[in-house]
C-alpha cells in the first residue's frame, strides 16, 4: 500500500457468482487480486482473466488456517464473499454451513488484521432483518434472523465490529438478492430462476406470489465492492449499509420476466409454505456515500434472456453447476 492506497485485494469466494463478476472488474480498475476459493462450480469461471499477471488464484478452504494465513499475507484489503450461500444450501448440511460461514470467520479476521490488512469488507445479507412490517427497513432496525444462514451472517457482523481496531477499517454490506448474468451463473435465485424458466420452459411457476424480495443487479453490487476500496477510510470505518434497489413481489418479478422474454410464456401460481417476505431501504448508502444502483431487474432479465438465446448457458435446466444445492449434493462437501 503506497501512500495509503489499496493495491492488492484478497477476494474470498472469488470464483463464486458475485466473485466471478467482481474479480475482472477489480483487475480492470488496476488492483492486484488474489482469489481464495474451493472452485466447486468449475475451474473455468475466471478464464477470461486467467492470463492477467496481476491475478493469483489459491484453490483452498477458508477453514484451513494455513491456507488463510498464506492468502492474507501482503494484501491491503479483503472482500469476504466466501460462504455457503442462501437458506436451502445452508439447510442441506447445517454443520457444514456453520463451519464455513461462522466458525472460520473469526480466524480469518484475526489473521487478516495480524497480517497488516488495512480494510475488511464483509458481505453480510439483507436476510438478517427477518420478517419486518416496517415500510422502511433501515440499518437501525433490530435484527431478527429467521434461519441459521441469516443468524450466522448477523453473528459475523458482531465479530467484525468487536475486532475493529485503529488501522483496521471494517465495512459491512447487507446485499439484497443479486440478479443478472455472471461467468459463474446461479439459476437458483428468484429473478434468474424465472428468466430461465420463461426462456427455456415457456412456463413460470410462482409459489405464493405476494412475498416481497429486495433485488440488486450484479453489476451494481460489484461496482459497490470496487467503490468500497476507494472511499476514504474515515468515511466508511465501522459503518453498515443495506445494498439494494427494487423491492418487488415474487408475482411482479414473474410478470416482468414474462413481459421481457415475450412470446407465449405462461405464468401459473402454486401454493407455498415459504412465506419469507422482506424489503430493505438503501437510503443511507445513497445519502452518505452517493452510491445508487444504475441497473434494474428488467435489465437483468433482458441480459439473461440474451445469454440463454446466444447459447452462453449450456443445459441451463439440468447442469448442476448453476444450482448450489444440486452441486453440493453431488460433491458431498464436508
Amino acid at each position: 500500500m503506497a501512500n495509503g492506497r489499496i493495491e492488492q485485494v484478497l477476494v474470498t469466494g472469488g470464483a463464486g457468482y458475485v466473485g466471478s463478476a467482481l474479480v475482472p472488474k477489480l483487475l480492470a480498475a488496476g488492483y492486484r487480486v488474489r482469489v481464495l476459493d474451493l472452485y466447486l462450480y468449475g475451474d473455468d469461471v475466471l478464464e477470461s482473466v486467467r492470463d492477467d499477471p496481476r491475478l493469483e488464484e489459491i484453490h483452498g478452504d477458508i477453514r484451513d488456517r494455513d491456507v488463510v494465513a498464506r492468502a492474507v499475507a501482503g494484501v491491503d484489503a479483503v472482500i469476504h464473499l466466501a460462504c455457503i450461500s442462501n437458506d436451502p444450501s445452508f439447510e442441506l448440511d447445517p454443520a457444514l454451513g456453520r463451519s464455513i460461514n461462522f466458525d472460520a470467520f473469526g480466524t480469518l479476521v484475526d489473521l487478516a488484521r495480524d497480517a497488516g490488512v488495512r480494510r475488511f469488507v464483509y458481505a453480510s445479507s439483507s436476510s438478517v432483518y427477518g420478517l419486518s412490517d416496517a415500510e422502511h427497513v433501515t440499518e437501525d432496525l433490530p435484527l431478527r434472523p429467521l434461519t441459521d444462514y441469516a443468524r450466522y451472517k448477523a453473528l459475523c457482523e458482531d465479530v467484525l465490529r468487536e475486532k475493529r481496531a485503529p488501522g483496521f477499517v471494517t465495512l459491512i454490506l447487507r446485499p439484497a438478492t443479486v440478479c443478472g448474468w455472471a461467468p459463474r451463473l446461479r439459476l437458483d435465485l428468484t429473478v434468474n430462476i424465472m428468466t430461465n424458466h420463461a426462456v427455456n420452459r415457456g412456463l413460470i411457476t410462482v409459489f405464493g406470489g405476494s412475498q416481497m424480495r429486495p433485488n440488486i443487479h450484479i453489476e451494481d453490487m460489484t461496482d459497490l465492492y470496487v467503490r468500497s476500496l476507494q472511499w476514504p477510510a474515515e468515511v466508511i470505518d465501522g459503518r453498515t449499509y443495506n445494498a439494494g434497489d427494487q423491492n418487488l413481489s415474487v408475482a411482479t418479478i414473474a410478470e416482468a420476466a414474462r413481459r421481457v422474454v415475450g412470446g407465449d410464456v405462461r405464468v401459473e401460481t402454486a401454493p407455498t409454505d415459504d412465506h419469507r417476505s422482506y424489503r430493505i431501504t438503501s437510503t443511507r448508502l445513497a445519502e452518505e456515500l452517493g452510491f445508487t444502483p444504475r441497473h434494474s431487474v428488467t435489465d437483468a432479465i433482458a441480459e439473461l434472456a440474451a445469454a440463454f438465446r446466444a447459447g452462453r448457458v449450456p443445459d441451463p435446466l439440468n447442469d448442476d453447476r448453476y444450482y448450489n444445492v444440486r452441486r453440493m449434493q453431488r460433491l458431498a462437501l464436508r
